[in-house]
């Protein structure tokens, strides 16, 4: 008697999105409950009193000026890889590195104003909630400059094309939700102070 197969080969494709997409999608996900969790205990513990109030540090509008622009940047860099213009993709990369190397260095000029005010990491609540929020952002972002430099560097060896691009795609991906991740955590610390 033979006995068939359950895992044939062509069986193991359960879907056309690639994996690595799918992976990202989750992660992503991943971070939004992270993010999600701290900025409730972050209305919480503010509920609870002794808390200070500030300004949020100039820098951070910048930084969000930046950021922004680094999103347009990044999407035409996409649009590029899909037209094959290699050299639109390669500029408009670089210009989104530049952007957002541009962004942690004025987060770290905001975190200089918050110590010229006297606000620290340590002994203010509101301090710390700010600190942890946009580490945890800046260590997010790191993560997503360091794949840029790798696409970026592959886009220099003309690695992608209008029929090969989804490294240039996750990275736009990743990057558009850091963008709006930042706005996110920008408009609440804003507004909830």
């Amino acid at each position: 008697m033979q006995t068939m197969n359950p895992t044939l080969p062509d069986q193991q494709t359960y879907t056309q999105i690639p994996t690595q997409k799918i992976l990202l999608w989750l992660s992503m996900v991943s971070m939004v409950m992270l993010f999600a969790g701290m900025t409730s205990a972050y209305v919480v513990r503010q509920a609870e009193g002794a808390w200070t109030q500030f300004d949020l540090p100039v820098a951070f509008y910048i930084s969000t000026i930046l950021i922004v622009s680094s999103s347009i940047s990044m999407q035409w860099a996409f649009k590029a890889v899909k037209k094959n213009n290699p050299q639109h993709l390669i500029l408009g990369l670089l210009i989104t590195l530049g952007l957002g190397l541009g962004f942690v260095f004025s987060q770290f000029l905001g975190w200089s104003e918050l110590v010229a005010e006297k606000i620290f990491l340590v002994g203010n609540p509101s301090g710390s909630f700010l600190y942890i929020l946009t580490g945890m952002h800046i260590a997010h972002l790191i993560g997503g400059i360091i794949y840029l430099i790798y696409v970026s560097f592959r886009s220099i060896q003309q690695r992608y094309s209008a029929s090969n691009y989804l490294a240039v795609e996750l990275c736009g991906i990743f990057w558009h939700f850091l963008d709006g991740l930042w706005l996110y955590l920008f408009i609440f610390l804003y507004f909830i102070r």
